[in-house]
């Protein structure tokens, strides 16, 4: 089979020790993503967004909407992704804080249509639906594409088979979801239907006339005498 165009999958881990069980788990549906991807002709380049090595620049983000370098370019690598992991460890029954002040500070329309693998993982299954009920509503906000599959693994989830299921599942509905160009398709044929944020996805929004009385008045000027 001719090989197309390169996929680039990026992980975005929120595991805070090392080694991280919430990193494993990406790793393994990152290989397995990779592997299905090739057998369908297409290399992949597997780019790892660490964010306990974030969280200085995550925190100044939070706080000051001023981004670092670190930040600015897992923002950069986010925004050329043609597929994403999203994984978190669970405290107390929710993702991490550190997972989701990441996603808080992106910008809304980055990730639109984006193809997107959802995991956590926790020491007990009680956690089990966090992955649904929490992630799965963040990521709906940022309009991605997450799809259906929902991995989750707490400790004895390890050592089961249905695991790996999980994630030949999940990493096959990725691959579909990247071969399908849908992301690409959005922004060349749907972008100006969304409401966007000026200044949005790099400036990649619709077109905003500066040169009228409103936006004048709204940038500090004043109206043209008549």
């Amino acid at each position: 089979m001719t090989a197309t165009k390169p996929y680039r999958l990026v992980v975005v881990s929120g595991g805070t020790s090392d080694p991280s069980s919430t990193r494993l788990l990406a790793d393994r549906i990152a290989a397995r993503a990779a592997t299905l991807a090739e057998q369908h002709g297409h290399e992949t380049t597997v780019t790892i967004i660490d964010l306990r090595e974030l969280a200085t620049e995550i925190t100044t983000a939070l706080v000051s909407q001023l981004t670092g370098p670190r930040m600015t370019k897992a923002i950069e690598v986010l925004a050329a992704a043609d597929g994403i992991i999203a994984a978190a460890p669970v405290y107390k029954a929710a993702p991490s804080g550190l997972f989701t002040s990441f996603f808080h500070v992106l910008d809304n329309d980055l990730l639109i249509a984006k193809p997107v693998i959802l995991a956590a993982t926790a020491g007990t299954a009680r956690h089990a639906l966090v992955v649904d009920e929490q992630m799965r509503s963040l990521f709906a906000f940022l309009r991605t594409m997450t799809v259906p599959t929902a991995l989750f693994a707490s400790a004895e989830d390890w050592s089961d088979t249905d695991l790996n299921k999980r994630i030949d599942r999940a990493a096959r509905e990725l691959v579909i979801l990247m071969e399908s160009g849908f992301a690409e398709k959005v922004r060349d044929n749907s972008w100006g239907h969304y409401q966007h944020e000026f200044g949005s996805a790099g400036g990649a929004e619709t077109g905003i006339d500066l040169d009228t009385d409103l936006m004048r008045l709204a940038t500090g000027g004043s109206l043209p005498k008549r």
